[in-house]
């Protein structure tokens, strides 16, 4: 819906041949340009089309000529051919307004819809169907194995502009009748029972999880304990539920990444210099207030306050008090990244290619405006990787839900933790790193074995291989690997800890800002060997590794140098956005329970 409305016109077809490594057409961002070819570096293993279950129907029906209800008012203000009173007396213009097309009292327009949103429901079901024939042309079952495509959906659930976003990813072609829509399910507890009612624990073979999406803009509503006024064991069911079925959280995309930031509530520890990065409300510079305990909304449209939870480490943590409190953690997710750019071009990461916006002009991309949350602060989105045995929907799916899964903010990073209590602390000498990793511990994702009588202490080993790019465009060079511990103190606050473990912050690299060129050394592969030096037997911790690149360009300095210097915008000023940026990656955490 969203991306149509911006110029978006591609098929998941499209997206599927984009992933593959095939050449598509994209909206440029200026009508009088229209489209323009993009083609990915390299092709992905595996990817998902996410359509927004809410409109789906509704969007075909307003562009597909001779549909029941193409004529209607809804779809020609949709279309932009007509403006409502309410758009008008709201002061609605484009994108806003179009989207007023679609929206009734109910959150469904009766006139595009018809009654009781039979019409709607309808072509939704064709319009799902469809989606679920693209996926299955896409996935490569040869022996090659040279692609996988997972059927999917995103529920949609926008409270007051505040993102409260899940993408559900499937095992199989054994899908439900419909998507479930936010619209007929807003409220995320109820969208879990229905996965299970009509899909994971049905005999047809069905199997969902969901992926809490983009909780950076959750103004604290993607993580509030959503069951708390129900009796005890309850609440202990609907906990151990989510933990089931959201086994892993979206790290980083297009709208900024998640993982920290300096200053929250009853957040100790040292600042975390690393924590400042692509936080799109932040880069905007506006202020906000913290929402302590509670929640607030808005979000989305750079209003309300910001929780520690929209935040992965201090989710996990608050995961950690639930399980104090009732003896259930809801939230012991591991890590993936995404893309979200709307433009069918999933994957399209690199800082130094086209930004792939919304079909956004080079002059709406780089102006810092009013506008708090404009192109100008996002990304160009996240990888999402999985150690899999193969290429294929069952083995990436087990990872998902195993949490054997990381993030990165684009690069195609390469890395392993393992966690154990008789680690060899030569292991990053061994040829057979990863095997001894498995033979003497857990992977990332995995929880910790009971604690020998004899073991002081668990010991974590974390490696990582830069991302080679291509001949064309090399990718980064490794700076450092760190460790990060967190727990919850018997005081009662978050607790964090950062431990370099690997190379050096020191290491004089850089960027010529004049050229983008890099500058200092790095490393194609860092390894590195770490034991909790602070270790309490008695306390819930989670530990996860981070693997940091040598600074580099961000997107908006590649662009702005694009640029003849008299065609610049204001956000290529000095001191406007940042300039470089450090890529990474995140691992899942590895937990340790008493």
């Amino acid at each position: 819906m969203d991306a149509n409305s911006l110029g978006t016109v591609a098929t998941p077809d499209d997206a599927y041949r984009y992933a593959r490594g095939e050449a598509i057409e994209v909206y440029s961002g200026d009508p009088a340009t229209g489209m323009r070819p993009a083609r990915i570096d390299r092709p992905l293993d595996f990817a998902a089309v996410t359509d927004h279950a809410e409109w789906m129907a509704e969007v075909s029906l307003c562009t597909t000529e001779g549909s029941p209800t193409y004529d209607t008012t809804g779809c020609r203000i949709y279309r932009g051919e007509d403006k409502s009173w309410l758009a008008r007396l709201l002061g609605l213009e484009g994108f806003r307004a179009r989207i007023a097309g679609l929206l009734g009292l109910t959150g469904r327009r009766s006139d595009v819809c018809g009654d009781d949103d039979l019409i709607c429901r309808a072509e939704l079901g064709e319009v799902w169907r469809a989606n679920q024939a693209a996926t299955e042309r896409a996935y490569d079952r040869s022996d090659a194995c040279a692609f996988t495509s997972l059927h999917a959906w995103e529920y949609s659930h926008s409270p007051y502009s505040s993102k409260v976003h899940r993408n559900i990813i499937l095992r199989n072609e054994i899908v439900p009748e419909l998507p479930i829509s936010s619209l007929e399910t807003p409220r995320e507890i109820d969208l879990r029972h229905q996965l299970v009612d009509l899909c994971n624990d049905t005999p047809s073979g069905c199997e969902a999880i969901a992926i809490p999406h983009n909780p950076n803009l959750s103004n604290g509503q993607m993580f509030k304990v959503e069951y708390a006024d129900l009796p005890e064991e309850e609440q202990r069911r609907e906990a151990a539920l989510r933990a089931r079925l959201e086994p892993i959280v979206e790290m980083m995309q297009i709208k900024g990444e998640s993982e920290c930031r300096n200053g929250m509530y009853q957040v100790v520890g040292e600042p975390d210099e690393l924590c400042n990065f692509e936080k799109v409300r932040d880069l905007g510079g506006q202020e906000f207030e913290d929402c302590e305990e509670g929640a607030g909304r808005g979000a989305q449209a750079s209003r309300g306050c910001s929780s520690r939870t929209d935040f992965v480490r201090y989710a996990l943590l608050e995961g950690l008090r639930e399980k104090k409190r009732i003896g259930v953690n809801p939230y012991p997710f591991g890590f993936i990244g995404s893309t979200d750019n709307h433009m069918a071009t999933p994957g399209a990461v690199r800082e130094d290619d086209v930004p792939y916006k919304f079909g956004t002009t080079t002059e709406a991309l780089l102006t810092v405006g009013d506008r708090k949350r404009g192109p100008a602060f996002w990304n160009p989105g996240g990888l999402a990787g999985v150690w899999a045995e193969e290429n294929t929907r069952d083995a990436i799916f087990d990872a998902l839900k195993r949490k054997e899964s990381f993030a990165t903010s684009g690069p195609r990073i390469v890395p392993r933790f393992f966690g154990g209590w008789d680690l060899d602390p030569e292991i990053c000498g061994s040829d057979r790193f990863a095997q001894a990793g498995y033979d003497s511990g857990v992977p990332m994702g995995g929880q910790l074995p009971e604690r020998p009588a004899t073991a002081k202490a668990p010991g974590f080993a974390v490696s990582a291989l830069a991302d080679p790019g291509t001949p064309a465009q090399p990718g980064g060079l490794l700076q450092r690997l760190q460790i990060i511990k967190a727990w919850v103190g018997e005081d009662g606050l978050f607790h964090q800890e950062v431990h370099d473990v690997a190379g050096s912050a020191d290491n004089g690299a850089g960027v010529d800002s004049a050229t983008c060129e890099p500058l200092g050394p790095g490393a194609t592969e860092l390894c590195g060997v770490w034991r909790d030096p602070g270790f309490d037997p008695s306390l819930d911790a989670i530990y996860y590794a981070l693997v940091v690149e040598n600074p580099s360009c961000r997107w908006s300095a590649h662009l702005c140098l694009s640029l003849p210097a008299a065609e610049r915008p204001n956000g290529c000023v000095a001191g406007r956005l940042p300039e470089t940026i450090q890529e990474r990656a995140w691992t899942s955490p590895i937990a340790y329970a008493p």
